[in-house]
């Protein structure tokens, strides 16, 4: 009886069907050879779009790299990103030099010292501290903009942009990029400063002046920020409180700023350079107001926010184009 039993027929079901990759790819071949393909559907236009762009972005990171000469002839400001990427920026975010109030010496200082490192000359790196929304960061832009007004293009000074965060970065930029590069260039980090157990000031502190090479002499570094010392008062304090030596402990983290040859200090401004800015603005853009009523307004727009700053006076000077209707080109 067990010998006349018929075996059992294998089944084709899906259920049984083999899932393994080589058995897949030999169903598909099969089907692929007994019916023609007369169109795609959205899966497969799917497919096959995914794997074009794939293939595309093996092309694109194995072509070679964009020369330095032609990727720095492409923009006068650039943003620096850690991957190795000169984002170049072909509209810089700024304001003319002669609507800065207030800081006149410091215009001149960082004027001059920019104009000799242009030209070749020794000059020094160049911290900007002191209160906040007194135009540090716009003097540096709007400095790097006049420099650059009657300069061939192949002597005009470029600005690169590195963000707080990427510091550690710093000296690949440096030796990577811009050490054997023709051009001069002012590497602008806005808002430094560091906090806690924050390390990555080494790494600043050696681009600055350490190491067997030291800085490019193709290179100089603007930094702003609201501290002198760039590291919080309260940080410094703790050093001195808790170290085993407090002395050499505070001096090991204050010595990043004695890096900068040049200290440019921004106090508060006065009621009188307040309301220069305001006007300066106002006039600028054209922007028709009684003197009377420009002064009222200003000042109660300067209390409601408890301070008076260069950044104070352009939010006022835009929320009153915008009432009158008036365009502030250029922004």
């Amino acid at each position: 009886m067990d010998k006349c039993r018929k075996k059992p027929q294998k089944t084709t079901s899906k259920a049984t069907r083999k899932t393994t990759p080589k058995a897949v790819a030999k169903r598909a071949e099969n089907a692929a050879t007994k019916r023609p393909v007369t169109a795609l559907d959205g899966a497969a236009a799917e497919r096959i779009a995914n794997a074009l762009e794939v293939i595309a972005s093996r092309l694109a990171d194995a072509s070679p790299a964009l020369d330095p000469a032609e990727t720095f002839g492409a923009a006068d400001a650039f943003v620096w990103h850690p991957d190795g990427r000169l984002a170049p920026v072909p509209r810089v975010s700024r304001v003319e030099i002669s609507l800065l109030k207030g800081v006149d010496r410091m215009r001149d200082i960082l004027m001059e010292n920019t104009e000799r490192f242009a030209n070749g000359l020794p000059a020094n790196n160049a911290l900007l501290w002191g209160a906040r929304g007194m135009g540090k960061s716009s003097l540096v832009k709007a400095v790097h903009a006049s420099i650059n007004i009657d300069r061939r293009p192949a002597d005009r000074l470029k600005l690169i942009e590195i963000h707080r965060e990427d510091i550690e970065s710093l000296p690949g930029l440096m030796e990577g990029l811009l050490r054997s590069s023709s051009f001069r260039f002012i590497v602008f980090c806005d808002d430094l400063s560091f906090d806690g157990n924050d390390a990555s000031y080494k790494s600043l502190k050696a681009v600055l002046e350490g190491g067997i090479e030291g800085r490019p002499d193709n290179v100089i570094l603007y930094a702003t920020s609201n501290r002198r010392h760039l590291l919080a008062r309260e940080m410094i304090e703790n050093e001195r409180s808790t170290a085993i030596n407090p002395g050499e402990a505070v001096e090991e983290k204050v010595s990043l700023s004695d890096r900068f040859g040049l200290w440019l200090g921004f106090h508060r401004c006065s009621q009188d350079e307040y309301l220069a800015m305001v006007k300066g603005y106002c006039d600028h853009y054209g922007i028709k107001i009684a003197d009377g009523e420009l002064e009222r307004e200003a000042l109660e727009w300067s209390t409601t926010r408890g301070s008076r700053s260069g950044r104070v006076a352009w939010q006022y000077t835009q929320e009153l184009a915008g009432r009158l209707g008036v365009r502030l080109s250029g922004n």
